[in-house]
């Protein structure tokens, strides 16, 4: 068959430089009975050839029948069922064509979003280990935002997927927006919704925010699309080619990168950069409370004689002189805060890392002052006045308040008449 170049150089040496048909088929290297044709015809030649009969066309049949039951069924078992015997290439490529008639269709409708309305949420979970500056180095999760109307995003680096960093993160973000999207939609993370239900933390969270969170349906991530294309835009774009000293610095270049190009970037579908967008975003969203939401991993425990508290597998050390006491534990994504009756026993920067011990030389010192004023008062039987950071003795009250006086051990002694330290025997009287 005659290509469609040749057709139009034929057309146009023969009507255009009145060049004859026997020179043009020398010129081009085609027989003259190819280029009569062409100069009879108008239209250009086609390419479309008469369907040929399929080498799957004879198992067609039983494959249908298979498909009307079983309308997922493997290409494999379906070609031990037929007796299938050419290349399993051929029957998938039947297959592909033809499945979609039994399962169905699955339309999606384009989504338009109003202006404040929403925010999709979703971890990234890089694939390139961070320094965490103690020799080790460790994959970390990345939450990520993005707004349904202006499509601007943001993204922070946090230490764990626990409900508390994993707020602390969302507050970070929205804090940075300056107001809150009014649905804040998350998939089934476990610390989120797990059990198909928004758990406690996110729920007072979103409470104290005056928002809401939707959790995306099971097995359903185009209902938020749009933050998991953020998620591939950031490991193809944002990724390749950096090197990351630690979190913080993570952090700084994801800002950086964020600001200057995502957020400018133009989106195709809007036609539209989301810094443009963004003015309506913050004007329909609700304004931020004059509260802080509830954030951070947080624990209440009783304070041990080792005087650590664990936080995500790392120990910090509390002041020994509130042993024996309940503490508050707060742990935000940058420190972890102790407090004993409002008020502040430790604070400490918040390691990264796994298994840490982390020490306090002035706790250390206080610990070891107690140690020895501890040792003298068994040795003696009295405690030791004054002891630095000795913890003030207890002191019982009766429910009506009084104070009720407490007795040394010897005055039980002597009200029975024991003696637990006799004199010593002379061995020349007995």
């Amino acid at each position: 068959m005659i290509s469609i170049e040749d057709w139009a150089e034929i057309r146009r040496l023969h009507r255009g430089e009145a060049v004859p048909i026997k020179e043009i088929a020398r010129r081009l290297g085609i027989s003259r009975n190819t280029v009569r044709p062409a100069l009879r015809g108008s239209e250009p030649p086609s390419r479309t050839r008469a369907p040929r009969q399929l080498l799957v066309s004879s198992y067609e049949p039983a494959i249908r029948a298979l498909l009307a039951d079983w309308p997922r069924m493997p290409s494999t078992v379906i070609a031990q069922r037929i007796g299938w015997p050419y290349s399993a290439t051929t029957l998938k490529d039947r297959l592909r064509a033809i499945r979609p008639e039994y399962l169905g269709t699955d339309p999606v409708d384009r989504t338009e979003y109003d202006p404040g309305d929403i925010a999709q949420c979703d971890l990234w979970f890089p694939a390139v280990k961070i320094p965490l500056g103690d020799g080790t180095s460790r994959i970390l999760p990345v939450l990520v935002m993005a707004l349904g109307y202006s499509r601007t995003v943001g993204a922070v680096m946090i230490p764990t997927r626990q409900a508390g960093d994993i707020l602390a993160g969302m507050w970070q973000l929205i804090n940075g927006w300056g107001r809150c999207p009014k649905t804040l939609v998350w998939d089934r993370e476990a610390a989120i919704g797990g059990t198909g239900r928004v758990s406690t933390p996110a729920i007072a969270f979103a409470g104290t925010l005056a928002t809401r969170i939707k959790l995306a349906p099971v097995r359903d991530p185009e209902f938020k699309g749009l933050v998991e294309r953020m998620n591939g835009y950031l490991e193809t774009s944002f990724l390749p080619g950096r090197a990351f000293a630690s979190p913080g610095d993570f952090n700084t270049q994801l800002s950086q990168w964020l600001s200057d190009v995502a957020n400018r970037r133009k989106v195709r579908a809007l036609q539209a950069r989301p810094v443009d967008r963004f003015g309506a975003d913050y004007r329909a969203m609700l304004p931020l409370p004059p509260v802080v939401p509830p954030l951070g991993l947080v624990q209440r425990i009783r304070l041990t004689r080792d005087y650590y508290v664990r936080v995500d597998t790392n120990s910090y050390p509390v002041h020994p002189k509130v042993i024996g006491k309940f503490v508050d534990v707060t742990a935000s994504l940058t420190t972890v805060q102790v407090t004993c009756d409002g008020t502040v026993v430790a604070k400490h920067d918040r390691c990264w890392g796994k298994h840490h011990n982390l020490t306090d030389p002035a706790h250390k010192e206080t610990a070891h002052r107690l140690r020895v004023a501890y040792a003298q008062a068994a040795r003696t039987g009295t405690p030791v006045a004054g002891a630095p950071g000795t913890p003030a003795s207890p002191v019982l009250r009766h429910p009506d308040g009084h104070a009720v006086a407490m007795r040394a051990l010897p005055d039980y002694d002597a009200l029975f008449g024991v003696d637990f330290n006799p004199e010593p025997i002379d061995e020349k009287e007995a």
